[in-house]
């Protein structure tokens, strides 16, 4: 794992501590590194979102039809 150093303003640097004295987490780094994987969770869902809005999924009303052609192109892919 390689080290990086930060600068965070005086309020960002007291959530953190208070995050870690807490014992959500064990240290600092632990905590940041949490919220880089969230982030990029989120980018990675937002790209999907997107992806599935322009496929031909998309088309028409989110009803029971919808989410069964859904299930059925999460099948097929996963078959693969």
């Amino acid at each position: 794992m390689s080290t990086m150093n930060i600068s965070l303003p005086e309020t960002l640097r007291s959530f953190v501590d208070s995050q870690v004295s807490e014992g959500d987490y064990g240290s600092s780094s632990e905590h940041v590194r949490e919220l880089l994987h969230n982030e990029r969770d989120r980018l990675r869902l937002r790209e999907l979102i997107l992806d599935g809005m322009a496929s031909e999924l998309s088309t028409g009303p989110m009803d029971v039809q919808y989410f069964d052609k859904l299930r059925k192109h999460i099948s097929a892919t996963r078959a693969l």
